[in-house]
């Protein structure tokens, strides 16, 4: 076949677009190599021939033109797939109610919910005063705010404590760089206090006269400082609270439960510091514990005492107590309300005036354990072997009732009120899927043994008549990195894979906590291979069992579980039938050496340092990018959005270079760039679902789906 390429460049020659006839299939466009040295501290140097892909200012015209090429030659391949496409996405959104709306709650007298109204993408937030039958108060039109905006997106919002100001955090280019805003809840005006690039993270003082907000890094967009800006004066003249001088730490703010105090949290993943303040006088700020290596803790306020959720001589955290008077002396005042178990995760935990109730993990699913005054405590049940209860969101104190949610993977979210003194459950709302019928499919829990012997919980759901025979097409998930754990919550997407068959996995690899803290350290820092060969071995199991036939497994994941997937493709090609890596971290050395990029200090407790060289090795050993081979790759779509500040948009755009440089297959390596939004995707709720269609049709494609 004769072939020849056209150079494609801005300036020099950036890339290459292989071209050919037509009746060839499409050629995709080759990045040029540009030598560039990478020395650590010590003196170890990589080459790495695609730095040049890297601009800060997401200006520079040859690699802009390099992006366009990829998402062209993108839309060329998934032509084909353009009706399964369409297809796929009817089907999906058509299980989303379109005129759907919250569950109200309550708080000082008026009760909130969000609205979607048909076709809309954002919502409408709203509440209405004593009660629902009230006249409605629109606090955010969020359909109207997002109009015209390739990216919108509200992450926080906050009524002040008279209920006469809302401040709230707006993102309108995806990179979580937000815009502090205030606005008159009666006259819909919006004050000049504006603040620039801050968290998502907004707390009121007790008059309501101050808010305090979190200052973000313009570099690393780490938020570092915590300020405090009174409405009505220049923003110019907000009082640094508080700096973190640790860049490995992130912070927060928040009000502890009973209000009484305000609180910064300084955390990172071996430590914690939480300071407080009176909301009504926040001038003395109190360590509830100084931070030290090697104790993680949370502290809530309720009833004239504190809380806390402690690793302290706890591996699986205990809660303790402590009252307001004797806080200030630290830990040795605290005394053990819940005590350490070696088979029980306490994950969260909300106080009520009356009750404590507690989120737990106990064989890698998610319950809610109910503690009363006298000591005993009851668990709320679940009638499936696989599933996930969540706490809600409970305002109100002073209630024996506790809001929370359930999920299955056959399950919609249902969302329930428990009542902690009697045990009657009431159902507030299960969420509409039009069109689903559950009694259609089952959910299991099956345990693959690992290389070195442990056992991995794995979560499953197939059609109720599926032949556990070998011949079916799997899609499976991890994601198994910082403590995050994958419970199994439906998703409208799964009937679209069931109905045609698939059996769809959960791999509650090492990394996460889903057996609890012994299964993160044991899937970080030097041990993250077990959270690769975890996944690899969990495929190999359900091949083994008959719920999957080899070769037709697509394995999906994204950001960290990105990683997971670079990695498992380096390690084991010839297991899968097709990849999916959205937003992946592959570049793991260069950009853990880099601490200008966002989140890189914040996570040498995560992912090691390299600049000791212990690290540097091991992260050198199983890095994506720096392990591709000259070797068949399976068919792979890769995703990212240009604006991503979680993972930069190189690491991809590299890495896609680099294995259509190497790869030895001509198996297709679609790579598709959002260029109008970051890590999380598209913004709305029917957007991201046309991205999710793009990639499951891919995968079904190559795995010999067509319909």
């Amino acid at each position: 076949m004769r072939k020849h390429r056209l150079l494609v460049a801005a300036g020099m020659a950036a890339f290459a677009i292989n071209s050919a006839s037509a009746e060839d299939a499409p050629q995709p466009p080759v990045a040029a190599k540009k030598p560039h040295d990478i020395t650590t501290s010590f003196g170890a140097t990589r080459n790495d021939d695609y730095y040049w892909l890297r601009d800060d200012t997401r200006k520079n015209p040859e690699m802009l033109g390099y992006l366009e090429a990829e998402n062209k030659y993108a839309d060329a391949v998934l032509a084909p797939t353009k009706p399964l496409q369409d297809r796929l996405y009817e089907e999906i959104v058509s299980h989303v109610k379109q005129d759907d709306s919250s569950v109200p709650y309550r708080k000082d007298g008026y009760w909130y919910y969000s609205r979607f109204d048909t076709g809309a993408n954002y919502p409408v937030i709203a509440r209405r005063k004593g009660s629902m039958e009230a006249a409605e108060q629109i606090l955010l039109d969020e359909p109207k705010m997002g109009e015209g905006k390739g990216y919108f997106a509200i992450n926080e919002y906050k009524v002040s404590p008279d209920g006469q100001w809302l401040a709230y955090a707006e993102d309108v280019v995806g990179r979580r760089q937000y815009v502090l805003k205030v606005k008159n809840i009666a006259t819909g005006e919006l004050l000049p206090d504006t603040v620039s690039n801050v968290e998502p993270n907004i707390v009121w003082s007790a008059d309501g006269k101050t808010l305090f907000y979190i200052d973000k890094d313009p570099t690393t967009l780490l938020g570092n400082k915590v300020k405090a800006h009174v409405l009505g004066t220049p923003t110019a003249q907000d009082k640094l609270i508080y700096e973190e001088k640790d860049d490995t730490n992130y912070i927060g703010v928040a009000l502890t439960t009973s209000e009484k105090y305000i609180c910064i949290f300084s955390h990172n993943t071996v430590s914690d510091e939480q300071r407080c303040a009176l909301a009504s006088d926040p001038t003395t700020w109190t360590a509830v514990e100084p931070r030290r290596r090697d104790h993680l803790y949370t502290a809530d306020n309720l009833g004239g005492k504190w809380i806390i959720r402690t690793d302290w001589d706890a591996p699986n955290y205990r809660l303790m107590t402590v009252s307001d008077a004797e806080m200030p002396k630290g830990k040795a005042a605290w005394a053990d309300l819940v005590p350490v178990s070696s088979d029980v995760f306490i994950e969260n935990f909300q106080p009520f005036d009356s009750f404590i109730a507690i989120e737990e993990r106990s064989g890698g699913n998610k319950r809610i354990r109910l503690l009363r005054p006298d000591g005993k405590s009851e668990f709320v049940a679940s009638d499936e072997p696989a599933y996930a209860m969540t706490l809600d969101v409970n305002k109100e104190a002073d209630t024996p009732w506790v809001r929370y949610t359930y999920d299955s993977m056959t399950t919609p979210e249902t969302t329930y009120e428990a009542n902690a003194q009697t045990g009657e459950r009431k159902v507030l709302k299960v969420q509409p899927v039009p069109g689903y019928d559950a009694s259609k499919y089952v959910t299991e829990r099956v345990w693959a043994t690992a290389r070195d012997g442990t056992r991995i919980p794995v979560s499953l759901v197939h059609a109720k008549d599926f032949r556990k025979d070998g011949s079916a097409p799997l899609y499976q998930y991890a994601y198994g990195s910082y403590g995050y754990s994958s419970d199994p919550y439906f998703s409208p997407m799964l009937p679209s894979l069931l109905d045609r068959g698939f059996v769809y996995a959960i791999a509650h690899i090492r990394g996460g906590q889903e057996m609890g803290r012994k299964w993160f350290d044991e899937g970080k820092v030097l041990n993250k291979k077990n959270s690769f060969t975890d996944f690899i071995d969990v495929t190999r199991y359900l091949v083994d069992q008959g719920y999957a036939k080899k070769g037709r497994v697509a394995a999906m994941g994204g950001s960290a579980g990105g990683l997971l997937m670079g990695a498992v493709v380096n390690m084991a090609p010839q297991d899968y039938g097709t990849i999916i890596a959205q937003v992946p971290f592959v570049d793991v050395v260069t950009t853990m050496l880099d601490d200008s990029i966002p989140l890189t200090t914040g996570e040498y407790d995560e992912w090691g340092n390299p600049n000791e060289k212990q690290y540097y090795d091991y992260m050198l050993s199983y890095s994506p990018y720096d392990n591709v081979t000259a070797q068949a790759y399976p068919p792979m779509f890769v995703g990212t959005g240009l604006w991503d500040s979680q993972v930069q948009y190189y690491e991809p755009t590299k890495w896609v270079a680099k294995l259509r440089a190497t790869k030895t297959d001509h198996n297709p390596l679609v790579f598709r760039v959002n260029m109008e939004a970051g890590h999380g995707g598209k913004s709305g709720r029917f957007r991201r679902y046309r991205d999710q269609a793009e990639y499951l049709a891919f995968a079904m494609e190559e795995l010999g789906i067509k319909q």
